[in-house]
């Protein structure tokens, strides 16, 4: 399943160029994720047990202004003890970036873990 969440352009998210910092597309990944593990995965954010290992973003062109950005995000097939999910971030129609980010799924003791069969299930299920 993909989930589209839509994420607020604040004013605050520019820099001294007019453009929204390079960074700032990263908290707007994760907002996008925080919605697809409550959607697909069914589980709140306070919850999960989990960490991003590994982020990537592509840059394509500047956000500049404020309204809203559209992150389209799915899960790609599950290993042992992590799961990739990947970005398309537009903005009014254009696609602005991409991105991937590596899960990792920890037990309470902080230790890496296997992936919950539930979670296997939910992202296998994705139409």
């Amino acid at each position: 399943m993909t989930v589209v969440a839509e994420v607020q352009v604040r004013f605050r998210d520019h820099d001294s160029f007019g453009h929204v910092n390079n960074a700032v597309y990263a908290t707007y990944c994760e907002q996008a994720r925080v919605e697809y593990f409550e959607t697909v995965l069914d589980v709140p954010l306070h919850e999960l047990n989990i960490v991003v290992a590994h982020l990537e973003l592509d840059y394509r062109a500047p956000i500049e202004g404020v309204g809203t950005v559209e992150v389209e995000i799915e899960a790609g097939d599950p290993g042992g003890k992590s799961f990739p999910l990947f970005y398309e971030l537009s903005y009014e129609g254009e696609v602005v970036a991409t991105g991937k980010t590596i899960q990792v799924a920890m037990d309470e003791s902080g230790t890496p873990t296997r992936v919950p069969d539930s979670w296997r299930d939910a992202i296998a299920n994705q139409p």
